[in-house]
């Protein structure tokens, strides 16, 4: 297989940026450049604005059932394509082949689900006060849409919004990251191949800041959802807000992981380790902060460490790969980082730790332990291969610790008891709590987080609130 360079998608063509500008494409593995992505000037997205508005009129008014056949006859052809989609979204975000093709067809399920869910997009008759009243509450698809997407889920990051949107019969322009274009760009390829009106589905890349502050300003778009970190979250809900553009903020975490005295610990380690490791860490719903009862503590942890040395480390195209190379060269430098202040500050490593060879963006599968809370791995999010683990003694402590941070994304807990899985379910302030189980993130659940880890939902019936406006009829019968 040959990996593709990437152009743009504007009024349903797939053209190169209209300076001829182009990015480099780097394999994270090697570090060597496979291919190049067209950059988009302001006179590319004033193109896909436009096309975007012309889109959004011919699309809305498409009637559900036909809407939904249309994404099923996408998530068909991500089936199809499933192979080759695997191959580029390995080669440029470097996960294992197997968790690139996962990705691929669970891209395939949610746009199923979401084109089942445009014929429930119900509105309500509302009994009048008289009876020549009618009163009908509609819901209509809010208008155009801006989607910022990140790397590490280059595909399943974006279909959540594509899929909705279509779904509520918006439109929509995605501006999916530089560093793993083509995988989201044979995504948008499956809508366009399925029959989507032009214009209502656009596809751009460039320069990040340039991109946001003109899409999301722009009178066109209706409607802005990102995925990625907190601090440029809050920018772009900023800028939104001073435009009165409605937001789905889907921002970072550090899932707090509580194993309660009774866990079965060598189940739960197993089970740590691999939501740990999936996707080299970076994953904003992965457990980092283990909080572990002192009575089991020192089993635990050996038992996460023999988890972890069981991993073998490779370019992601290679079978007996199962952990792949951080995505780039920032988050290598950031692991070394993290690991070099917990230790400073008193953490003992109990395995990893270390970059991995001089070739590629690999980085030891980590284990800290011992690790105090004044350290960064426990403050910042580490989006990396490192487990950071911390002892207590009392439930209440766990708790404390686990909602000290202004995050509050995802979380999970082991146990036995139910009193105490209750308790949890309760307590935690999160939006996404796994108890007894790694994070099964599929289409009919909501997806998102709470306090500073974002605002709505890109799962279930909840993502489809987002992407439509509630409008009151009352219409008096003459």
């Amino acid at each position: 297989m040959i990996y593709p360079d990437t152009q743009l998608l504007i009024d349903g063509e797939w053209c190169d940026a209209a300076d001829g500008r182009t990015l480099p494409v780097l394999d994270p593995a090697t570090g060597g450049t496979i291919g190049c992505v067209a950059h988009a000037a302001i006179a590319d997205l004033d193109r896909a604005l436009e096309a975007a508005a012309r889109g959004f009129l011919a699309w809305r008014d498409v009637p559900a059932i036909e809407r939904g056949q249309a994404l099923r006859r996408a998530a068909q052809l991500m089936r199809e394509r499933a192979d080759a989609i695997a191959y580029v979204l390995t080669r440029e975000q470097g996960k294992p082949l197997a968790e690139a093709l996962a990705e691929t067809h669970m891209a395939a399920e949610v746009i199923e689900w979401f084109a089942e869910e445009a014929r429930r997009l119900y509105g309500r008759v509302v009994p009048p006060r008289q009876l020549s009243v009618q009163q009908l509450v509609l819901r209509d698809p809010v208008g155009p849409v801006a989607a910022f997407t990140p790397w590490n889920f280059p595909i399943n990051q974006a279909v959540r919004k594509v899929a909705a949107a279509l779904a509520a019969g918006c439109s929509i322009l995605v501006k999916a990251p530089e560093e793993t274009p083509a995988a989201p760009a044979a995504l948008v390829r499956a809508f366009v191949d399925a029959g989507i009106p032009a214009g209502t589905v656009g596809l751009v890349f460039g320069d990040p800041a340039q991109i946001s502050a003109h899409l999301i300003a722009h009178p066109v778009i209706r409607k802005v959802t990102f995925t990625g970190s907190t601090p440029v979250g809050k920018q772009l809900a900023a800028l939104a807000g001073a435009h009165m553009k409605r937001v789905t903020m889907e921002l970072g975490g550090h899932a707090p992981v509580i194993v309660a005295e009774d866990a079965d610990v060598a189940g739960v380690a197993r089970a740590s380790a691999a939501a740990k490791f999936r996707n080299a860490g970076q994953i904003c719903v992965a457990p980092t902060r283990f909080l572990v009862h002192e009575s089991i503590h020192d089993e635990f942890v050996r038992e996460l460490v023999l988890n972890a040395r069981s991993l073998t480390l490779g370019h992601g195209l290679e079978a007996r790969t199962t952990l792949g190379p951080l995505a780039n060269a920032r988050r290598l430098a950031a692991m070394e980082q993290l690991t070099r202040d917990a230790v400073q500050r008193g953490a003992q490593l109990a395995t990893g730790g270390a970059r991995v060879g001089e070739q590629g963006n690999f980085f030891s599968p980590t284990v800290l332990t011992g690790v105090p809370t004044d350290a960064r791995a426990f403050n910042d999010e580490p989006f990396g291969p490192i487990a950071a683990v911390q002892r207590f003694r009392f439930l209440d402590e766990a708790i404390a610790e686990a909602n000290r941070l202004p995050y509050g994304l995802a979380g999970y807990a082991f146990t036995q008891s139910l009193k105490t899985a209750h308790l949890l379910s309760q307590r935690l302030e999160l939006g996404l709590l796994w108890i007894n189980q790694p994070a099964p993130a599929w289409p009919e659940l909501p997806f998102g987080g709470v306090k500073d880890s974002g605002f709505g939902s890109e799962g279930g019936p909840e993502a489809l609130e987002a992407y439509t406006s509630t409008k009151t009829v009352s219409v008096l019968c003459l």
